[in-house]
């Protein structure tokens, strides 16, 4: 399985990921091993999504991350 994930910290700041090994990602992220959120404090997971086709995770994870995409995930997957 891949996974499409979102990140929240506790400034409200979001981070879109993709991961084909969701546990350890998320260890990656807590423990400051991921340059991109090493700055985040207390980042939690707010949501995730299991592909089986890692092209089409990978096509969700870069919508996610364009402009239509936050419009979408703050209307539809974050609250």
């Amino acid at each position: 399985m891949y996974y499409v994930y979102i990140l929240r910290d506790d400034r409200n700041k979001l981070y879109v990921g993709f991961s084909a090994d969701l546990k350890k990602r998320l260890q990656d992220h807590k423990f400051k091993a991921v340059s991109t959120t090493k700055l985040y404090k207390k980042p939690d997971i707010i949501w995730y999504c299991a592909f089986r086709n890692k092209d089409i995770a990978l096509d969700f994870e870069r919508y996610l991350k364009a402009g239509s995409g936050h419009a979408f995930a703050r209307k539809h997957l974050v609250l």
